[in-house]
């Protein structure tokens, strides 16, 4: 980029110059035929007194008056070449920075979107790489192998460490005892052997067959993602697939589908699966936090223009809520809810502040409210079928 600029820079001099050169040409143009006009006319006025056609004060006044002009000309000619000598170099910065101007404002706002010295990137080729990144990562093993073996935290107690191996043996002589793999699954995670809770929660899953619920599957995925470092193997999808049949609407599955969707490189489908998670609520839910951290470059990576909505709760709001009792915490959300909804009803707003605050009256169990808002948000939709189709997914 140093180079270019250096370049441009030069470029912009060299035009300037060039420019500089023809005004003062240009100047010195006109003053020397103005000049040579005047006296033609003088000579011409010579001429035709000798001939007798003009008097002698008729051609004393022509002469007078062609005269000043003559004078008024040559100094325009002087004054043009002297000037152009004085303010050249000004003309020349000025030039110069016009130029650079005019280059930045048609260059400069992209240079953020490239990177000098690598090849184009299409659409194409961004979908492929990431459908290789989809089909490439490595599985459930792969991954856990490449993080090695399970090592005891520093200072763990000796007797629990003990009692977890004599649980360890027990349920190893009795795999099919399903109180045992749910007592091991919560020793394992408490030790931060998330492979062996993993496998232990994989065992409950089984044993419990068809009676497994959406809860046990999301543990079992969640204890995946946790023993792969954060990466969502096909294991750990499959998984969370099995949550989405049970529960199509539960927040964690759709929270961890996004995350696979961004670690491959698909932002799009990751903003589709965090962006209603927002709407949706409830404020305290553990995924918004991290939602909220990292949504609005997500947005920007998908090419959808996106900012936090106005009213959500800020960091400081999630860590002052995790520390209240369950009814403080109930008492900020509907102290946040009830700032929304008199906002929307006195002063109106965007749609999906209207979704929010519906969602949000339908998880407190205001129903009349919500009623009295999907109401008002209709008025004020009246002509947008499209967001009366949205407010209706979402009517009492």
């Amino acid at each position: 980029m140093i180079t270019f600029w250096i370049s441009a820079a030069a470029m912009g001099l060299m035009v300037a110059l060039v420019l500089v050169q023809a005004l003062r040409r240009g100047a010195e143009s006109e003053g020397a035929a103005d000049v040579a006009i005047y006296r033609d006319q003088l000579a011409e006025i010579a001429r035709d007194q000798a001939r007798g056609i003009l008097a002698e004060e008729e051609a004393g006044r022509m002469r007078i008056e062609v005269s000043r002009r003559l004078l008024e000309a040559d100094q325009r000619g002087e004054l043009a070449t002297v000037g152009t000598g004085g303010w050249g170099p000004v003309a020349v910065v000025v030039a110069a920075l016009v130029l650079a101007l005019g280059i930045y404002r048609g260059i400069g706002p992209w240079e953020g979107l490239g990177a000098p010295g690598y090849d184009d990137l299409p659409l194409v080729a961004r979908l492929a790489a990431s459908e290789a990144a989809y089909a490439g990562r490595p599985s459930q093993t792969e991954a856990e192998a490449a993080r090695g073996p399970w090592v005891a935290p520093e200072g763990s107690d000796p007797a629990s460490l003990d009692l977890l191996n004599k649980l360890r043996a027990a349920v190893a002589g009795r795999p099919d005892d399903l109180q045992g793999q749910e007592l091991l699954v919560e020793n394992e995670a408490a030790f931060g052997n998330f492979v062996g809770a993993r496998q232990a929660q994989e065992a409950v899953v089984r044993l419990k067959g068809a009676a497994a619920g959406a809860e046990d599957w999301l543990k079992a995925a969640e204890l995946a993602i946790y023993a792969a470092g954060g990466q969502i193997t096909p294991e750990a999808e499959a998984a969370l697939g099995e949550v989405l049949t049970r529960d199509p609407a539960n927040g964690a599955a759709r929270f961890w589908i996004g995350l696979m969707a961004a670690q491959v490189d698909r932002p799009d489908r990751a903003f589709q699966m965090w962006e209603p998670l927002l709407t949706e609520g409830p404020p305290d839910a553990p995924w918004i936090a991290p939602i909220r951290e990292r949504i609005e470059a997500i947005a920007a990576a998908a090419g959808v223009p996106f900012s936090l909505p106005q009213g959500g709760p800020s960091a400081s709001d999630m860590a002052a809520a995790a520390e209240m009792s369950g009814e403080d915490r109930q008492a900020m959300i509907e102290t946040m809810v009830a700032g929304l909804e008199d906002r929307l009803l006195s002063e109106g707003g965007p749609l999906e502040d209207w979704v929010k605050l519906l969602n949000a009256l339908k998880v407190l169990g205001a129903v009349d409210r919500q009623k009295a808002a999907y109401d008002a948000a209709r008025a004020a939709f009246a002509a947008d079928p499209a967001a009366l189709k949205t407010l209706n997914e979402v009517a009492p």
